[in-house]
C-alpha cells in the first residue's frame, strides 16, 4: 500500500466531504485515512488502482483532485 495526499478543489461543505469519502471507499484497493474540505489522505494498492483513477473517481463527484505533498 502506498500513501497519497490529494488536494481537492471545489469542496465547500460536509456534504462534499461525505460524497468524496463514499466514492473513495467504493474504489477497489483504497483505504481512506481522512477526508476534509479540500483534501484527502488515502492508502492505495498500486496493483489495483492508481492516482489517475482516484482523481477520476473524485471528478465523477464534481471535484478536481491532484496529488500533492
Amino acid at each position: 500500500m502506498e500513501k497519497l495526499h490529494l488536494t481537492i478543489e471545489g469542496m465547500t461543505c460536509q456534504h462534499c466531504v461525505r460524497a468524496v469519502d463514499t466514492r473513495l471507499r467504493a474504489t477497489p484497493g483504497v483505504e481512506v485515512e481522512h477526508v476534509a474540505i479540500g483534501s484527502a489522505d488515502v492508502r492505495y494498492d498500486p496493483a489495483r488502482t492508481n492516482v489517475d483513477q482516484l482523481s477520476e473517481a473524485i471528478a465523477d463527484e464534481g471535484y478536481t483532485a491532484f496529488a500533492s505533498k
